[in-house]
């Protein structure tokens, strides 16, 4: 027996509509590429996203075709997210911090026929256009005063929407229609594709804008550092949009100043971005002697924040960093570190302990620790393996069959993290499952062992890879980045770390470098590393 309920399918369209209907005149604000500041309403976002779906139509756009984007955060990003899945089609948000032969991959694996681009990528598209031709047309996220001259044919975006009638009916169609796909990094092989639907969009905007999650509102203001062009901005343009939270979009400019202007005239209280962007903006703030007015909340994901960065911003500027975790095969969100009623009770020092986690999974996310037979392992926070999880905003496979069938037995997906789970739910990685060191048989966290180093007050940033050893089999090789104008010598930073790990963890040796590579979406390109330092030789 069914339940006499109204059978309502999860669109994406419903969130704009709700957001038109219940919080019209709450702005979007953004930095625009060609400098200055736009605003607008999501009653007018809304309106526009109508007009798009209709321009599209009118280029042939048919359900199920792919469109791409290569935009920064800013309002016409967030006008394709909603035209776009809205009337049936496939949005494809590709990095524009890949490799070009990356970018021309993905818009032919894709088989992408339009390409919407901010101004700032036309220089790299016209290297890549000859490569890709199935793209019927590229269009110019600007005006017709800012077009640029070109060797490409382009169309204009004002143009192109303003030409058309908001008098459009969203299409009601299946839940599980497709509606937005992300590719993965790609640090290793061809980049693979994720392809998420309405009803897997809709319900992580849900479990993500919850209390424990990313704990948003229409009280909010909120500005994703996070891009657009990966993973959906962590789901914000569907949970602001479910919620009524202000959205404010920083466009290109991710400096600490330039972030610091937004979030003190726009009044921001939540934003989310990896470690590097929060690193930066401490050093503006630190460097100027300036404070945070309205700021509650910065969220942190793709790689672990600093202990120290976390402390500062709590002690001196009255921020609470969150630790998240996920990726894109989550959509990304799989666990947020909020705090238990009964942890409120730790001390200052235990407290700092338990958000150095990555946190509890939200609601939708199910997931569990095994050995390298299958067998899993307990929650007690001590034992660590393969993290595997599941869930309804989780994928089954990649975007044609791309690796083949990447599910373990029980619909599992298996991360490559390696991590611990305690008995509150509470997550931690301790590595990549490519990055785990094993040395004499037991292993060795190169997570524990670069926040530790970054610790120092000498220290900006730090990498761990294992190298060769006759007798060990690796040992862990310490490379790190001083702050400017810092001083710190090998032995000096060895005895720091001396007391706070376990002995035999120490590393062997440790390289000074000026910068350390990084992946298109700000994480530590450890296969670099390895390619460089793989075979240093560690002092005997």
């Amino acid at each position: 027996m069914h339940g006499l309920m109204q059978n309502m399918p999860l669109m994406i369209t419903s969130l704009i509509r709700h957001a038109d209907r219940n919080h019209g005149d709450t702005e979007i604000v953004s930095r625009e590429t060609t400098g200055g500041i736009h605003r607008y309403t999501y009653r007018d976002a809304h309106r526009r996203s109508r007009q798009l779906a209709r321009a599209l139509l009118s280029l042939g756009v048919k359900p199920a075709d792919r469109v791409a984007t290569l935009a920064w955060n800013n309002y016409r990003h967030f006008e394709l997210y909603y035209g776009v899945s809205g009337m049936g089609a496939i949005l494809n948000t590709v990095n524009p911090r890949l490799f070009p032969e990356q970018i021309a991959y993905i818009i032919n694996h894709a088989d992408d026929g339009l390409v919407f681009f901010d101004l700032t990528f036309l220089p790299l598209l016209e290297g890549v256009a000859p490569h890709c031709k199935g793209v019927k047309a590229w269009v110019a996220l600007t005006d017709r005063a800012h077009m640029p001259e070109s060797k490409l044919d382009l169309l204009c975006y004002e143009e192109l929407v303003n030409a058309h009638s908001d008098d459009y009916e969203w299409p009601e169609f299946d839940e599980l229609t497709a509606s937005s796909l992300c590719y993965t990094s790609g640090t290793t092989g061809n980049p693979k594709g994720a392809l998420y639907s309405h009803r897997s969009t809709v319900l992580h905007a849900y479990g993500s804008a919850l209390p424990d999650g990313l704990n948003l509102s229409a009280r909010d203001t909120v500005l994703p550092v996070v891009p657009l062009f990966h993973v959906n901005a962590w789901g914000l343009p569907y949970a602001c949009a479910l919620t009524g939270a202000k959205l404010v979009m920083p466009g290109p400019q991710l400096d600490g100043t330039s972030l610091h202007e937004l979030f003190e005239t726009e009044e921001v209280t939540v934003s989310a971005g990896v470690p590097t962007i929060w690193l930066g903006l401490l050093q503006h703030l630190q460097g100027k002697g300036l404070k945070l007015s309205t700021v509650k909340r910065l969220v942190i994901g793709g790689s672990a924040a600093p202990p120290a960065m976390i402390r500062t911003f709590d002690e001196h500027y009255g921020v609470t960093v969150l630790h998240a975790w996920g990726m894109t095969e989550m959509s990304p969100l799989g666990t947020v570190n909020t705090p238990k009623g009964k942890h409120l009770k730790l001390s200052a020092a235990e407290r700092d302990t338990l958000r150095l986690n990555q946190g509890r999974p939200i609601y939708g996310v199910d997931m569990k620790i095994v050995d390298d037979s299958g067998r899993e392992l307990p929650r007690d926070g001590k034992a660590f393996g393969d993290l595997l999880v599941r869930g309804p905003w989780i994928v089954s496979g990649y975007f044609k069959g791309e690796g083949g069938n990447v599910l373990r037995e029980g619909g599992w997906f298996p991360t490559g993290d390696v991590a611990t789970l305690d008995p509150d739910g509470y997550m931690q990685i301790t590595d990549r499952s490519k990055d785990v060191i094993k040395s004499g048989g037991e292993w060795i966290s190169s997570i524990d062992l670069e926040n530790t180093a970054v610790a120092h007050p000498a220290i900006a940033e730090a990498a761990v890879i294992g190298v060769a050893h006759p007798k060990w089999d690796e040992r862990p090789l310490l490379i790190v980045v001083r702050k400017d104008g810092q001083e710190v010598t090998r032995e000096q930073l060895l005895d720091f770390m001396r007391d706070k790990i376990a002995k035999w963890w120490l590393p062997d040796d440790v390289v000074f470098v000026d910068s350390l590579p990084h992946t298109a979406t700000g994480k530590l390109l450890k296969t670099r590393l390895r390619e460089e330092f793989g075979s240093h030789k560690l002092p005997s």
